[in-house]
C-alpha cells in the first residue's frame, strides 16, 4: 500500500428514476465516474497536500484503483432538502496527521452542514491532541481557525445540497475526498513532461568510385 501525498476534494449531485443511475449520474457531476473507487476511513497524512480538483485528475487514469473518504444522500421524497458533507481538519505542525469527517443530513441548510462536518473534523483532532474541546464553542468564522488549548487547527469544508425532485426521481448528493498515490500520474502527462533528445542522423558517406584499370597479360 502507499501513504497518500495529495488529496483533492470534489462533489456532485445526480437525479433518476432509478436510484443507482441517480448516484451514477452524481458520479459524473463529481468527475470521478471512471476510476474505480474504494472507500476507506478517515485520516489525512502528516504533510499530505490538499490541492485543485483539476490539478488533482491529472494524477489519475480511468479504470484506476482509487481510494476516498465520502459522504453521499439519496431521496425520492419531493422537495425534501439532502445534503453531504466532508470536513477537514490538520494541524499547523506537518508531522501531525488530521481527520476528514463524513456528514450527511437531511433538512439542513448546505452552510449548516458543511459548518457541522468542520466541527466533527476539528473534535476528532483534538481528541488525538490531547485537549478538552466542545463541538461549536471555538469555531472563528472570519479567520476558518479552530484554536484548541493553545494549538492552531485549520478546517474546511466541502458539501452539497439538492431539493428532492418535484416528481418523485432518485436524488443523490455526495461529496469525496480523493487520496493520491506519491508517484502516480497518468501516462499520457508523463509522456508530455518527458524530454526525448532529438536523435541527429549521421551525415551520408559515399564511398569513393573505384576505377577499374585494364590488366595486361
Amino acid at each position: 500500500m502507499y501513504v497518500p501525498a495529495k488529496v483533492f476534494l470534489t462533489k456532485g449531485v445526480g437525479k433518476h428514476k432509478e436510484k443507482l443511475t441517480s448516484f451514477e449520474l452524481a458520479l459524473r457531476d463529481a468527475q470521478i465516474a471512471k476510476y474505480n473507487i474504494v472507500n476507506v476511513s478517515s485520516i489525512i497524512p502528516p504533510a499530505c497536500q490538499i490541492i485543485p480538483l483539476v490539478e488533482g485528475l491529472k494524477y489519475l487514469a480511468p479504470g484506476q484503483v482509487i481510494h476516498c473518504v465520502m459522504s453521499k444522500n439519496a431521496t425520492n421524497e419531493p422537495h425534501r432538502l439532502i445534503a453531504s458533507s466532508i470536513g477537514v481538519a490538520y494541524p499547523k505542525d506537518p508531522n501531525q496527521y488530521g481527520y476528514l469527517s463524513e456528514h450527511h443530513s437531511c433538512g439542513e441548510t448546505e452552510q449548516k452542514a458543511g459548518e457541522y462536518a468542520e466541527d466533527l473534523a476539528a473534535y476528532m483532532l483534538a481528541t488525538i491532541l490531547g485537549v478538552e474541546f466542545e463541538i461549536g464553542a471555538s469555531y472563528d468564522e472570519e479567520k476558518e481557525i479552530w484554536k484548541i488549548s493553545g494549538q492552531t487547527v485549520k478546517t474546511t469544508n466541502i458539501t452539497q445540497s439538492a431539493i428532492g425532485d418535484k416528481d418523485g426521481l432518485w436524488t443523490t448528493v455526495l461529496t469525496a475526498a480523493i487520496l493520491i498515490p506519491p508517484v502516480e500520474i497518468k501516462l499520457v502527462e508523463a509522456k508530455e513532461k518527458a524530454e526525448i533528445p532529438e536523435v541527429k542522423k549521421a551525415p551520408k558517406v559515399e564511398a569513393p568510385e573505384v576505377k577499374k584499370e585494364p590488366v595486361t597479360v
